[in-house]
């Protein structure tokens, strides 16, 4: 055997390594790909787990019973409650949508009048395609198409809104049973801190959809009293709309707002401009008082960042990305921290993780 064979062969097979492992990345990221909305199904009824799991918790200190009773208790209980607020609400928030719905283009053509005084107006509203161009637009093929696009997008809503949760009682009831097989995946060398990676962003989440939902309860609440107050019709409607679209940060807020000041524009221009400052002051309180003390249990997210990573998202999977791309973002930084900031770089300094307790850091190592 020559002196350069050995060497030669050695090259060789790093070089097939190398080529190799860039496939592998390849394939994985195209499975990543063509499988990213069942991902975020998964991880939205991950969320949803979290929260159950949360509820029954606080439930053993009441009854005595099974983790999986407890949360099929916390489950029907939440379902009763839902099913007896549609029941009770429905009636009104029905009629009150009914009026939003007629009201609406009602309110775009007064704006739409009072914009076109100005000069700058007159010239944005020039450049608007008018109602009657949009409807001759649409032809008897085109409406039926759009029809039936929305019918299966749904049906695809409403059947993946029982999956997420399906699958959240099955992960709230057995968590131990996924989360330690899901451990065993790894050597056993690497198990405890992946161990230890799990318990932390669990953590963190839990502490975020805590406070999310305290959040979206006082905008709601708040927002509704506001516009009562200001004379608004429909004010239920558009506080539970405010209350639901502040999950979304960044973007939530603005949708919401701006079926408000269209129905205000109806009575005058002056009540619009008090309703879009009611829900400016609606969010300062909320970004001083509440965001605050959801910051001090969960990862503080840079803005910017997590406006790119929502319209990547939006870009990507459209209205669920939007959604979840918060909570998922928060789970990425947890991530980096731990896994290359602590353990590839070696800082531990630099903490952005969410902030465990003490005693459920031990219990989670």
């Amino acid at each position: 055997m020559e002196p350069g064979q050995p060497s030669e062969k050695t090259f060789a097979e790093r070089v097939l390594i190398v080529i190799g492992l860039v496939v592998a990345a390849i394939l994985l990221l195209v499975l990543v790909y063509f499988t990213f909305d069942v991902i975020l199904l998964i991880f939205a009824a991950a969320l949803l787990a979290i929260f159950l799991r949360g509820l029954a918790d606080l439930l053993g200190f009441v009854i005595d019973a099974s983790e999986s009773w407890r949360v099929v208790i916390v489950s029907t209980v939440l379902l009763a409650v839902l099913i007896g607020a549609v029941a009770l609400l429905a009636p009104a928030i029905g009629d009150q949508a009914a009026h939003l719905r007629d009201e609406l283009p009602n309110s775009a053509r007064a704006a739409a009048g009072y914009i076109s005084q100005y000069g700058w107006g007159k010239t944005l509203i020039d450049q608007l395609p008018s109602f009657d161009e949009v409807v001759k637009g649409i032809n008897a093929s085109t409406f039926l198409t759009s029809v039936g696009g929305v019918f299966s997008s749904t049906v695809g809503a409403v059947g993946n809104f029982f999956i997420t949760i399906l699958l959240a009682v099955y992960f709230a009831a057995e968590p131990k049973f996924y989360i330690y097989g899901f451990i065993k995946l790894f050597p056993k060398r690497n198990r405890p801190r992946v161990r230890e990676i799990l318990f932390a962003t669990g953590e963190m989440l839990r502490w975020w959809l805590i406070g999310k939902a305290g959040s979206m309860l006082f905008i709601g609440v708040l927002t509704w009293i506001g516009l009562s107050i200001l004379g608004v019709p429909i004010a239920l409607t558009l506080g539970l709309i405010a209350g639901l679209l502040s999950f979304i940060p960044n973007f939530g807020p603005i949708l919401s707002a701006f079926p408000a000041i269209l129905i205000a524009f109806i009575d005058s221009p002056v009540k619009a401009v008090y309703v879009a400052v009611l829900f400016v002051v609606v969010q300062l309180i909320e970004s001083n008082i509440v965001t605050p003390l959801i910051e001090r249990q969960t990862v503080e997210l840079p803005p910017a960042l997590t406006i790119m990573f929502q319209l990547a998202l939006a870009v990507l999977v459209g209205g669920l990305g939007l959604v979840l791309a918060t909570p998922l973002l928060a789970v990425i930084m947890v991530l980096v921290q731990m896994l290359y900031i602590e353990d590839v770089l070696g800082d531990r300094e630099t903490d952005v993780r969410a902030k465990v307790s003490e005693p459920d850091r031990e219990s989670a190592a």
